[in-house]
């Protein structure tokens, strides 16, 4: 990790610091991408076929995963394991139950009703990544939450290995959520294949979950298409940023660090100290923990794309986190949960040293599926409202015409929209009996 002191930095500086590494990369990706959503909008299964040959080495005869796999991968996950993911699943369904929105309704004024009620989103696709981890848990905080709002079709889509085969713990984690159909299909073609559909895959309206540059981008340019669908947000590869003062554990704190750093080598970890000493100190425990994780390769990688940033007081701190935005922060230093409450821009937060980030990827109950790349400046995590849309309402009486429709009579006027005065002018020349030249 690269130390930096922030005060130090010019503002173009600290902008650059604080740009995620892929972004730079970001052209060369989105040509690729819309070469590969082309593709798949006109030959359909044929291009889904060819391009996992191609990026996922795997050579398909079927991309459904069929009732037999499901069997089979129930035969090869043990009991202890099931009943691991069935308190995961309980936790976080906990937690999203009480994320239910309740319909309401009232009288804004005497004889005008409006009201508001949430209907889940029909068809929904959910994208877990494969790459060199099967994460078991992003299933569930996907299919979850999809399961509590009530989405009727839910789609999984998830990379094959070299073998074709898609991991069993993923397909087990997918049949207890209830998922409707899973599919052997990875990156931007999967998202292509969701958001315009194929001889197999069921076109969906909205789509969910985290991935690479190349499926961020994909996503983006979905999204952006009236014929496409749309998304979550856009994630992308994983990062946390870690505070620390002199009262924190450097074992800790490196420990958080590389639990982020092992995702992946487009992973970014981030230090934020007061104290150079104690910065070293947690380094030092950086690389003696390193030797002692099977991933290490992948995060000595990550680290290469990470820092460590002195700060010089608490608001520099809150500052340099809140123009970080990261998905993930975790508190470290005395009185973490007065700070977290100053924070304005991060995806979950992690307070005190008995919270680890781990927690939150697995079974504490929150979602972690979170906005990366500074979008916690402007997006939410993942939630059952995520899964939901919300109509709104109105009824009115012939009082509450009487009463509101001279206010839109004058304002459509105002705007020379006279096709709208007239919609409420026929109403209360009919409640008038047509006696009253003003309407």
């Amino acid at each position: 990790m690269r130390t930096v002191i922030w005060n130090q930095l010019t503002s173009l500086e600290k902008d650059a610091l604080i740009r995620r590494p892929a972004v730079s990369a970001s052209g060369s990706i989105k040509t690729t991408v819309d070469s590969i959503i082309a593709d798949v909008r006109e030959r359909g299964d044929e291009a889904l076929f060819a391009l996992s040959k191609h990026y996922d080495h795997a050579d398909l005869s079927s991309l459904r995963i069929n009732p037999s796999a499901i069997e089979e991968a129930y035969r090869q996950v043990g009991a202890d394991d099931v009943g691991a993911i069935r308190r995961a699943h309980t936790q976080i369904l906990k937690f999203h139950e009480r994320q239910l929105p309740e319909p309401f309704e009232f009288e804004t004024s005497p004889g005008i009703i409006c009201g508001r009620r949430a209907v889940p989103i029909e068809r929904v696709g959910l994208y877990v990544p494969g790459g060199t981890a099967p994460l078991i848990s992003t299933v569930l905080m996907l299919a979850t939450p999809a399961q509590i709002a009530g989405c009727p079709t839910k789609i999984l889509v998830t990379p094959p290995g070299k073998d074709g085969r898609v991991n069993p713990y993923i397909i087990v984690a997918a049949d207890l959520c209830g998922i409707n159909d899973i599919f052997a299909l990875g990156g931007a073609q999967a998202i292509a294949a969701l958001a315009y559909g194929t001889e197999s895959v069921t076109k969906v309206d909205k789509i969910f979950g985290p991935g690479n540059s190349y499926v961020t981008a994909a996503k983006l340019a979905v999204s952006e298409d009236p014929e496409g669908a749309a998304i979550d947000m856009p994630a992308g590869p994983s990062e946390v940023l870690v505070v620390v003062d002199d009262s924190s554990d450097a074992t800790f704190a490196a420990a958080d660090l590389l639990s982020q750093a092992e995702h992946g080598i487009d992973s970014q970890v981030m230090l934020v100290v007061t104290s150079r000493s104690v910065a070293q100190n947690i380094e030092a425990e950086i690389t003696s923990q390193l030797s002692t994780l099977p991933r290490a390769d992948i995060a000595r990688s990550a680290l290469e794309n990470s820092f460590v940033i002195l700060a010089d007081e608490e608001r520099t701190v809150l500052e340099i986190v809140n123009r970080y935005a990261p998905e993930h922060l975790i508190l470290l230093q005395r009185d973490a949960r007065r700070f977290a409450n100053q924070v304005k821009n991060a995806g979950s937060i992690f307070i005190g040293p008995w919270a680890p980030e781990s927690v939150g990827d697995y079974a504490s109950g929150t979602n972690h599926v979170l906005p990366t790349y500074g979008y916690a400046r402007n997006y939410s995590g993942l939630g059952t409202e995520s899964f939901m849309k919300f109509i709104t309402y109105q009824e009115l009486t012939p009082a509450g015409i009487l009463d509101i429709g001279p206010v839109v009579q004058a304002l459509s006027t105002l705007e020379g929209l006279h096709g709208h005065r007239n919609a409420v002018s026929v109403r209360l020349r009919h409640l008038l009996g047509g006696t009253n030249p003003c309407v």
